[in-house]
């Protein structure tokens, strides 16, 4: 009986660790446990262009450390995988860190900025990315650089990214509600507010909401991010259902707390490009699902993931 409970335990905790991707034309059939379907990006897997379904959609928070640019890197990586093309902008000036997300901060060689000023073309700006040739990212300046960006100029820069037949255009919002925040907001129809259940969090991603409202972005989807399960047991952080009445935003997704966060934000690889998934990279493939229209279930945040082992304990000796 011991042999059995331990047999499907461990099944199930490899259920929670496969993930499956792509489009309509992929085969999942004969996909085994653990693993990560990873599909080549060619012309017969991608979605065919079609200028009036072109979405431009702002990740934005208004505090800064909330995970905007994590958030940006793994929908826009979880959407290129699903057979879209997907242009990343980076419009912090001065602090960017996408690149470094996408593990592509050595081909950097131009900007926005070089654009603008005629130094080079749209297409050399424009990076792909080294794994999925329908992923490329846009930096408005590089570090340190200041420009005086305008709207009309963030404006010009999203149409002509859509005339190369982009389908999802994902713009990396500054922190703060100053003039880069207006200029990033300008082009785009959508927006994903990015906030964590911390009530300083919780106000600015309102007042945000209020700022996008005023500028006709009404399109508005919330993202909480750094989700504890066992803290929200306690009472001791907001739940996710609590955040999302206050902000009265309907709800994209919520990302439980995960510290390879880190591992692979220093690896330049996003977390949805893991071999074996954890609950936060299957959290954001749901959200990047659920983005492009496609129904899919949300995790249960509800209560803290229990290993093998202490559901073993449970099952023989009882809960506390």
């Amino acid at each position: 009986m011991f042999l059995f409970y331990f047999f499907f335990f461990t099944n199930f905790t490899n259920m929670t660790e496969t993930t499956k991707f792509g489009g309509p034309e992929n085969d999942l059939s004969n996909q085994k446990p653990g693993e990560t379907t990873v599909f080549l990006s060619s012309s017969s897997n991608l979605v065919s262009s079609d200028k009036q379904n072109e979405r431009v959609i702002v990740i934005t928070s208004g505090k800064g450390g909330v995970g905007k640019t994590t958030t940006t890197a793994n929908l826009g990586m979880s959407i290129a995988r699903l057979g879209y093309r997907v242009a990343l902008i980076d419009a912090d000036i001065g602090l960017r860190n996408l690149d470094l997300l996408l593990g592509l901060e050595n081909r950097v060689l131009y900007t926005a900025m070089d654009i603008v000023e005629g130094q080079c073309r749209l297409d050399q700006a424009l990076i792909r990315d080294k794994r999925w040739k329908n992923l490329a990212l846009l930096a408005i300046s590089k570090n340190r650089q200041k420009y005086n960006v305008t709207r009309k100029n963030m404006q010009n820069l999203i149409d002509s990214v859509k005339e190369l037949g982009f389908h999802f255009i994902l713009i990396d919002c500054p922190a703060g509600i100053d003039v880069g925040f207006i200029n990033a907001i300008a082009p785009a129809q959508e927006a994903v507010i990015v906030t964590t259940p911390e009530i300083t969090a919780i106000r600015d991603a309102d007042r945000v909401a209020g700022l996008l409202e005023a500028n006709g972005i009404y399109n508005v989807k919330l993202l909480v991010n750094r989700v504890r399960p066992d803290m929200i047991q306690k009472n001791d952080m907001m739940s996710v259902r609590d955040v999302q009445e206050m902000l009265g935003i309907p709800l994209l997704g919520a990302i439980p707390e995960d510290t390879n966060v880190i591992i692979s934000t220093n690896r330049g690889e996003p977390l949805v490009l893991n071999k074996k998934l954890t609950l936060s990279g299957i959290a954001f493939e749901n959200a990047a699902r659920r983005l492009i229209g496609k129904q899919d279930y949300f995790i249960d945040l509800t209560s803290p993931q229990k290993g093998m082992f202490q559901k073993l304990q449970e099952f023989f000796l009882g809960e506390d």
